[in-house]
């Protein structure tokens, strides 16, 4: 089948990937020519691990091409998927500018009947929005139905190809069997297409990622709550999680989540309640605890040296917002750092991934360390941010013969507080009393 993919960011780079790999003839849309260079020649612009590989296989085949033409690609499709970013307004609002700004010009460029996809996280009810900005430019028959994305950054691509489910929006038989011919090569394993109304498809998304978010939240409360009496997080998580109706998943205590994502879909799911009439009271308190969690971390950080932080260097162990990703969107460090920052400390950061990501943040306001060893060089203490398969095994003697003093401090309780005793360090985390 004839598709385009319109905006070549994270969802669209991936979507349209994987949508030439099972044969479908791909041209991905965007307005940065930059970028469009770069993803000719097989360059992409974010680390997703197999991303790359997939991209340059389908660029050989002839199946994936990149342009900044949109009518070009609108004309020579059947499917117009939409999938540009849809950013937080400062009132939690989502901001349909880019969505409506692409429906504008695939209304202009419409030349016969197509479906137009919304793949980017959108409020309930912008499948009428989108049809009516459409309709002032075009009068034929079309169809906009929803598909919302289910990826999670690290595993996007084995997301999109063996999904656990595809979810379907729409109100017409023709968009829906259009969808399906396009999803059956995906879900041969037995996941299932699901079809419903394009109301019910837009409130999936964001109550999928809502109630995820109220999981990472409700660990961090729980832990939060089992240091001050004395319990041991951990072992509370393991007690609650072998339990089959709770499960392991999106449960571990720690910084909170990060992303463009969650923080975004909680925030914007709280304002679409309010639109309405409603509390969100639950997601409102999912939003703060983790808001509050990168907080109550940097007080640690502050209580150990009394508040005098200035002129101390701390080692930073990750910046991604987690790991096999170079976001940083939303990161927990972006806060830890900023603060000592703003105290006067001084920041020794080594990510495997998202060093490009961070200087576009701080600049030269950080030193950006060759390794995770690197970073320690002469620092008073390290901190663990990102849980990196690189941090799990580290050489704990060497570490210490590098920093002036043995202190850890690990925002992602990686370790175990007594064997980091053990091993000579002072060791503070979260969720346990008298870690060091």
């Amino acid at each position: 089948m004839n598709i385009c993919v319109i905006g070549s960011g994270y969802v669209g780079l991936i979507t349209g990937t994987c949508l030439a790999e099972m044969g479908n003839d791909v041209i991905c849309v965007d307005n940065d020519k930059e970028k469009i260079k770069k993803l000719l020649n097989g360059r992409t612009p974010l680390y997703e691990p197999g991303l790359e590989e997939l991209m340059l296989s389908n660029i050989s085949e002839g199946r994936l091409k990149f342009t900044d033409d949109i009518e070009h690609a609108v004309k020579s499709s059947v499917a117009c998927f939409i999938a540009v970013g849809t950013p937080s307004g400062d009132d939690g609002s989502c901001d349909l500018t880019y969505v409506l700004a692409v429906a504008n010009s695939i209304g202009k460029a419409m030349n016969e009947y197509k479906v137009i996809v919304n793949k980017s996280t959108v409020p309930v009810g912008t499948h009428i929005i989108v049809k009516r900005e459409i309709e002032k430019n075009y009068t034929g028959a079309f169809d906009v139905v929803s598909n919302p994305e289910f990826l999670k950054q690290g595993a996007a691509v084995d997301d999109f190809l063996k999904p656990d489910r595809v979810v379907i929006g729409a109100n017409s038989q023709k968009a829906i069997d259009i969808m399906r011919d396009i999803y059956n090569p995906f879900v041969r394993t037995g996941h299932p297409i699901i079809i419903m109304d394009t109301y019910s498809a837009e409130m999936t998304k964001y109550a999928a990622n809502a109630f995820l978010a109220t999981k990472i939240s409700f660990a961090n409360e729980i832990a939060n709550i089992c240091e001050n009496v004395g319990a041991n997080a951990d072992l509370v998580r393991i007690g609650m999680t072998t339990d089959q109706r709770i499960g392991p998943q999106f449960l571990f205590h720690g910084l909170g989540y990060g992303g463009s994502c969650f923080p975004k879909d909680v925030k914007a799911l709280v304002k679409t309640a309010s639109d309405f009439g409603m509390e969100a009271n639950i997601l409102k308190a999912v939003d703060n605890v983790n808001i509050n969690q990168r907080h109550i971390f940097i007080d640690k950080i502050l209580n150990r040296f009394d508040g005098k932080v200035e002129g101390l260097t701390f080692a930073l162990w990750g910046l991604a917002f987690k790991p096999r990703t170079n976001d940083m969107r939303e990161a927990p460090a972006i806060t830890v750092i900023n603060k000592l920052l703003e105290c006067g400390a001084k920041i020794r950061a080594f990510d495997p991934k998202a060093v490009e990501s961070a200087k576009s943040i701080f600049g030269d306001k950080i030193y950006y360390a060759s390794s995770s060893y690197d970073a320690l060089d002469n620092a008073d203490a390290v901190l663990l941010l990102t849980e990196w398969n690189e941090f799990r095994r580290p050489n704990f003697d060497k570490m210490k013969t590098m920093l002036k003093n043995p202190i850890m401090f690990d925002g992602r309780c990686q370790y175990e507080p007594s064997r980091m005793k053990e091993r000579g360090f002072e060791y503070i985390s979260l969720g346990y009393k008298n870690e060091s």
